[in-house]
């Protein structure tokens, strides 16, 4: 019979080289769930910088209408456009960030499944933080056209 130190056909069982696998597995999730949060804060900059702007227009709009006149003062529109380009932006540079990120991570994990230093038992599932940024970065184009073209649902 193996005893606790030897699997099934008396191969050798090291426990802490076992945990050490696993340990290192999981530091796999807790980097990919740290760049997550890394993306979140891009998403909320992002949201901060588009909203802003697309307030500013829809604020400074109705003064200009209301005491201005139709005339003159592009100021609040290019201005608001600059804000909502800044955050599509920067929207951008942060999913392009994630997708090389964790490209490079998957890569480093599946070569070290392969060298059998960690268990390749789990996956890294699709992230839901990177199908948000997606809708806004959407969000933002719509905002655009709208606000630069006078085209789309905010119009």
């Amino acid at each position: 019979m193996a005893s606790d130190h030897e699997q099934s056909g008396g191969v050798p069982f090291d426990v802490s080289e076992e945990l050490s696998k696993r340990r290192t597995g999981l530091s796999f999730q807790r980097t990919r769930m740290s760049a997550d949060r890394t993306l979140m804060s891009v998403i909320r900059t992002s949201l901060s910088l588009i909203s802003f702007g697309f307030t500013i227009f829809t604020v400074l709009g109705e003064l200009k209408e209301t005491h201005l006149g139709r005339a003159g003062l592009h100021a609040p529109r290019n201005f608001s456009l600059a804000l909502i380009w800044l955050g599509v932006g920067a929207l951008v540079l942060g999913m392009a960030y994630h997708l090389f990120f964790m490209r490079g991570l998957r890569e480093q994990r599946a070569a070290m499944t392969e060298q059998g230093l960690i268990h390749g038992e789990s996956t890294f599932p699709i992230s839901h933080t990177f199908i948000i940024a997606l809708c806004l970065f959407l969000v933002g184009v719509m905002a655009i056209a709208s606000i630069g073209f006078g085209v789309g649902p905010f119009r």
